[in-house]
Order: structure tokens, then C-alpha cells, then sequence
């Protein structure tokens, strides 16, 4: 038979999918990139053809998830009947659904993630996904704007401030998991949710919003993601 030949993209992609598997699997730590290059069925070469380490497979998947949760987050974003106020709370809205949908992952990747040791590759990880989410964000922004809705100089500007707000919870949600299983528990998921609502506030008046417009966490959604488990 011929050799069947397989483009740059598609044969990351093919290496990604191995690696998001053996991840959800296994876990991070117990994957090696032998096990990967097993599982894909490629040579080491092939493997570092395009990947450089184990941490860049992490961002690559990263990236990949968050283009595929903008992919199901489009009907919200084309809908032309939606006003950007309504657009921006149909979005973060169904966010949150997919995330309690997928938490039982989201929970696995934060045992690695937000482990003092792999602060680098949580800064990593968020750069991977702020670079797909910003432009979604700040076309929400600029809509709000054009309407009078948002008040805001600069929508870019805006989306990345928003953006890397919510990533600035890193330290809260590491003390959250450090809590998990001991007396703490209850407290450190409050102490969250409570940070949770005040950006919400602080979202709010980034945009020109009255305070509690936007809704970044439901009660119960924190305890949902934080205790969520892998079967």
C-alpha cells in the first residue's frame, strides 16, 4: 500500500489527540512523551518535529480547547438579533454550562496546573488561550461600544484587562485545591466564590455595567468544578 502522507496540521492534530487521551487517562504527571509517540504511532523525530517538550503539548491542547469552546459558543456570537450586552451574557453563560459539563477534566488539569512548581506552565497555558479568546472579547466590546451600552476607550485593551483579570485568581484557586478534603474546605470554596462575584463587579465597571450585570458564577458552580472527579 502507499505510504499515506499527512500535513503539518493534520499530524499535530493527530499528536494532540494522543496526548489529550493519555492525559485524561492517566493524568499529566504519569504520561511521558514515549507514551505519547507509542500511542500515535510516530517516530521521536516525528514527535519533535513539532513539539519541543511534554509542557508544549499542555498549551497546544489548551489552545485547541478553547477554539473548539469559541466553536460552540457561535450561534451565540453570529446571532445578529443579539444586542453585545446579550451576546456577552449568552456567551459567559454557556461557558459556564460547558464547563460543569467537562469539569471532571478541568478538575484533573488543575492538580498539575496549579502545583507552585508549574507556575510557568500556567502562565503558558493562559497565554495559549487569552491569544484565542481576545479577539472574541473584544469584538463582544467593540459592538457594546458602537451601541452606547459598554463604555470603554480602547475594546482590545478592555478584553485583554478582563481576560487577564480572570486569570489573576491563579493563587485563590491553588489555596481552593490545597483545601480540598480537609476542615478548610467549605471556607476556601466561599472565599472564591466571593472573589468570583467581586470580579464580576470589577467587569462590570470596566465596561460602564451598574454593579451584578454580569454573572461570572452561579451558587454551587465553584463546589460543583472543585469536587468534580474522573469515573
Amino acid at each position: 500500500m502507499p505510504r499515506i502522507v499527512k500535513s503539518a496540521d493534520d499530524r499535530r492534530n493527530e499528536i494532540l489527540d494522543g496526548a489529550q487521551a493519555l492525559f485524561f487517562e492517566r493524568g499529566y504527571e504519569r504520561t511521558t512523551v514515549n507514551d505519547v509517540i507509542a500511542k500515535v504511532g510516530i517516530s521521536k523525530g516525528g514527535f519533535y518535529h513539532h513539539f519541543k517538550a511534554k509542557e508544549d503539548l499542555l498549551e497546544g491542547i489548551t489552545a485547541r480547547l478553547a477554539r473548539d469552546a469559541v466553536a460552540r459558543v457561535r450561534d451565540i456570537l453570529d446571532d445578529p438579533a443579539l444586542s453585545a450586552l446579550e451576546r456577552l451574557i449568552g456567551f459567559m453563560a454557556r461557558s459556564r454550562s460547558m464547563k460543569l459539563a467537562d469539569a471532571p477534566k478541568f478538575r484533573a488539569a488543575f492538580d498539575v496546573v496549579f502545583r507552585p512548581e508549574n507556575l510557568l506552565l500556567y502562565h503558558r497555558i493562559n497565554a495559549a488561550s487569552i491569544a484565542v479568546m481576545r479577539p472574541v472579547l473584544t469584538g463582544i466590546i467593540a459592538q457594546g461600544k458602537a451601541e452606547g451600552a459598554f463604555t470603554v476607550a480602547d475594546p482590545e485593551v478592555a478584553a485583554e484587562i478582563i481576560l487577564h483579570l480572570n486569570a489573576s485568581s491563579h493563587d485563590a484557586v491553588a489555596r481552593t485545591i490545597d483545601a480540598m478534603g480537609t476542615a478548610e474546605e467549605d471556607a476556601a470554596i466561599e472565599a472564591l466564590d466571593q472573589r468570583f462575584q467581586f470580579q464580576g463587579i470589577a467587569i462590570d465597571r470596566i465596561l460602564g455595567l451598574p454593579d451584578g450585570s454580569l454573572t461570572i458564577v452561579e451558587p454551587g458552580f465553584t463546589r460543583a468544578v472543585m469536587t468534580a472527579r474522573q469515573a
